[in-house]
């Protein structure tokens, strides 16, 4: 059972201030709310019900800084992290030291890796026969070392197939392998209509029938809101838990954990009939007031955003990205907004709680995902 699954997600409105710059002056920042972060770990926790909740913390926490994201989940309750490459798990061990947690990594396994798991106790996610040889082999003599399995189950991404699982399962019955989990991993998930999720269950419960005493692990982010027969022993969520896919959560409970922002470095009025931007993609249908943003697919903002209806939030209002994007800097139809409510210097809200990422990733036919981990270096991380 989860330790935290009945911890109270708090109710709080989360502000954003408008005139606020950070120390990085002009660049373009996020802001990441701790809280809310933590919140969103809880409430999953509880939609969790009796199975312990997880986090995925790889791409570096989904672009936010694995080390304090980590810490932030420690407090919040949560004692299960899965990476994606042993290095991160070594730097989740080591922002907490003395700490009593389990990091499992999720990207195959070689002995260079072999060797950081054993160094820094990280679980390696086992998904072929090479990966099982591999830990084997380097154990050097020693115990085998706490690992854990995927399972293929209609992903046809990374997995033991069933004749492959039923071998690995001889070998942890001869105490050749040491199991903290078995796992695999829904492709659909967020398809409340299909029916892939309801096949790959059926056939993780068939292939884990062949590991009768080791915990089971199939949910991700959509998987949790699902029923409670998707959860088994942990749910791994990640997505959710930075404020994206919150429209899968039929409790509304997951807020918005980074808030983008970039400074207007200039406004200024154009001429009905001129264009606006590379290519002169924008032509004006009137007499427009125009701000220019320092932010720009070298930031991460998709390029592909361009003429597609995105909006950011100035001063209280909705504005739409005028013209294309281009490397460093972005155009934005400001002339709705009162003039005296925005002056170079001040900041707009590219997503956040005002405009959703999910709504931006859309419109640039992406995902959330896409955009945390897109964020470029020169966007600083401002925890608060």
């Amino acid at each position: 059972m989860s330790e935290t699954a009945s911890f109270p997600a708090d109710a709080t409105t989360i502000s954003t201030s408008l005139h606020a710059a950070p120390a990085a002056g002009r660049r373009p920042f996020v802001e990441i709310d701790s809280w809310a972060l933590k919140a969103n770990w809880r409430s999953l926790a509880m939609a969790s019900g009796r199975a312990r909740t997880a986090a995925a913390v790889k791409a570096d926490a989904y672009g936010l800084g694995v080390e304090t994201t980590a810490k932030a989940l420690f407090g919040a309750g949560c004692r299960d992290f899965f990476v994606a490459y042993a290095e991160e798990g070594a730097s989740v061990r080591e922002a907490m030291p003395g700490k009593n947690f389990r990091v499992f990594v999720l990207q195959g396994l070689d002995p260079q890796a072999a060797a950081i798991c054993r160094r820094h106790r990280l679980i390696p996610v086992l998904s072929t026969p090479q990966d099982i040889a591999t830990w084997q082999e380097t154990a050097a003599g020693e115990l085998p070392g706490v690992c854990a399995l995927q399972l293929e189950t209609g992903m046809n991404r990374l997995g033991l197939d069933e004749a492959e699982a039923k071998r690995a399962a001889r070998l942890a019955a001869e105490g050749k392998l040491d199991l903290a989990l078995v796992m695999s991993h829904l492709a659909s998930a967020d398809d409340r209509d299909g029916t892939q999720s309801q096949g790959q269950l059926e056939r993780f419960q068939a292939l884990t029938a062949h590991f009768p005493h080791v915990g089971r692990s199939l949910a991700n982010s959509a998987g949790t809101f699902l029923d409670p027969s998707y959860h088994f022993d942990l749910t791994r969520p990640g997505i959710a838990l930075y404020g994206g896919a919150a429209s899968l959560d039929p409790d509304g409970s997951i807020r918005p954990v980074v808030t983008l922002k970039a400074h207007i470095l200039q406004l200024r009025w154009a001429a009905k009939g001129q264009a606006v931007g590379y290519g002169a993609s924008a032509r004006l249908a009137r007499r427009t007031r125009v701000a220019t943003i320092g932010l720009g697919y070298a930031d991460g903002l998709p390029r592909c955003l361009s003429g597609r209806g995105a909006e950011v939030f100035a001063a209280g209002r909705r504005a739409p990205i005028l013209g294309r994007i281009s490397m460093d800097l972005t155009t934005v139809d400001v002339t709705d907004i009162p003039e005296d409510d925005l002056a170079p210097g001040d900041t707009v809200e590219v997503f956040g709680p005002n405009i959703p990422i999910d709504e931006t990733a859309e419109r640039a036919g992406t995902i959330g995902y896409e955009l945390l981990t897109s964020l470029g270096p020169r966007v600083s991380r401002n925890w608060r």
